[in-house]
């Protein structure tokens, strides 16, 4: 069972398609949007995307790693410290780093998309990516078109920007070689495929 929790998801694909049409002068429409069309649209990142949106928990995480997400452009509700809503006899002075908190995130699509890009990169801390990947794990039971889409910056932008490497890229590409996986790297949904079979492979998902 994994760690994150969704307690509910807004993917009203259909809104998100009309108001795509709005912007393009053209009516709203009852027909359902394609799998092809949605797909485009995630890697386009165009605004109607925000209208996806995602509530979720992470029970009893550390205090430290909350804080870390916390960093991120989305709501956040963290359980408090504060010494006159205690549940033990420990003082907010006197809890340690690694006290256990409750988190509940609420994004929208491109806050994920945004967010995820620092969290599955490898020069995040361990205990913060493994939430990431687990979010995605747990998305992609029902929702994988959402799912693919969270990729890290490496792979959206073709190449590591940190200051200094993880590694991870490098094993992307050994993977790729060992694997005869013919990489269009212009191509950003081909570079958004191939992760994620191989972010699948790791994790034996698929």
């Amino acid at each position: 069972m994994g760690i994150t929790i969704f307690n509910w998801i807004n993917d009203d694909w259909k809104r998100v398609k009309n108001h795509c049409r709005t912007t393009d002068n053209k009516e709203f429409t009852d027909k359902d949007a394609t799998e092809k069309w949605m797909s485009k649209l995630l890697v386009s990142e165009h605004s109607p995307i925000r209208l996806l949106e995602f509530d979720w928990s992470w029970k009893k995480i550390p205090y430290w790693v909350s804080t870390e997400w916390s960093r991120h452009k989305f709501e956040k509700f963290i359980s408090t410290q504060r010494d006159d809503r205690l549940k033990d006899d420990i003082p907010r002075s006197g809890k340690p780093q690694d006290a256990p908190v409750n988190f509940d995130g609420y994004a929208n699509m491109q806050n994920v998309i945004d967010s995820w890009r620092k969290r599955l990169c490898g020069a995040a801390t361990d205990e913060a990516k493994e939430l990431a990947e687990d979010f995605k794990i747990e998305l992609h039971k029902n929702h994988p078109l959402e799912s693919n889409i969270l990729v890290p910056n490496c792979i959206y932008r073709a190449g590591c920007p940190e200051f200094t490497q993880c590694g991870f890229f490098s094993r992307f590409q050994k993977w790729l070689r060992e694997n005869n996986k013919e990489m269009d790297w212009l191509n950003i949904q081909k570079r958004y495929d191939l992760y994620n079979e191989y972010f699948y492979s790791l994790h034996g998902e698929e």
